[in-house]
Parts: structure tokens; C-alpha cells; sequence
């Protein structure tokens, strides 16, 4: 059974940072491009950040809101992607969760094609 679980979430101040973890079982992470999402109080989960599998060639994608703040970076050894976010700002709050395709696909600004856990870790960026 397949399971992605995040973890790293939590309280800062703007200007802060913040690295998320996801954690995966029954898959190796290093096949599959990782997307993070994230959903804000009364608002749709979007898309925010994608890394292509490795050595395929394939774009990467980082929504303006987040571009040059947020890095996605892969351990293949641990099977663990992580998202460092830094210079937070309180409209990065909101529930992130990671995900798994076959690549970066973004149609219409959204990121398509990604099975997500349904657990997600809370970010919370307020003074």
C-alpha cells in the first residue's frame, strides 16, 4: 500500500523558514516526480512546487507565488523529499501535502496528474 506522510509543519514569523518532509512507502520516491501542494483556509489546493524525476530531462515548476522562496530537494537514500521555504509570508499559511506523478505537468497554471496524501502538516506564518 502506498503512503505519503508529511511532517515539519508548524508556527513562524514572516521572514522565517520552515522545512517540510515526506516521508513514502510502498514506492521509491527517486521514480516519480514530487509535487507539493497546499490549500489555505477557504481556498482550493493548488499546486506550488514540482520536481521531475531525476536525469529525465523533464521541467520543473514553481508557481510564482513561492518561486526563488521554495525548494523541493530529493534524499533517494532515506526515500524522503523535503520542501525548504524560506522568507515566509502569511499567505504561505495553510495544510501542505506532497504528491507523486509521473512528471510535471501544469495545464492552465495547475499542477495535474498527482496522487496526494489526504494528511497534509499545517503552516501557520503570523507575527
Amino acid at each position: 500500500q502506498v503512503q505519503l506522510v508529511e511532517s515539519g509543519g508548524g508556527s513562524v514569523q514572516p521572514g522565517g523558514s520552515l522545512r517540510l518532509s515526506c516521508a513514502a512507502s510502498g514506492i521509491s520516491l527517486g521514480g516519480y516526480a514530487i509535487g507539493w501542494f497546499r490549500q489555505a483556509p477557504g481556498k482550493e489546493r493548488e499546486g506550488i512546487s514540482c520536481i521531475p524525476i531525476p536525469n529525465t530531462g523533464t521541467n520543473a515548476y514553481s508557481a510564482d507565488s513561492v518561486k526563488d522562496r521554495f525548494t523541493i530537494v530529493r534524499d533517494n537514500s532515506k526515500n524522503m523529499v523535503y520542501l525548504q521555504m524560506n522568507n515566509l509570508k502569511p499567505e504561505d499559511t495553510g495544510v501542505y501535502y506532497c504528491a507523486t506523478a509521473v512528471a510535471c505537468m501544469v495545464v492552465g497554471g495547475n499542477l495535474i496528474g498527482f496522487r496526494s496524501s489526504n494528511q497534509g502538516t499545517q503552516v501557520i506564518v503570523s507575527s
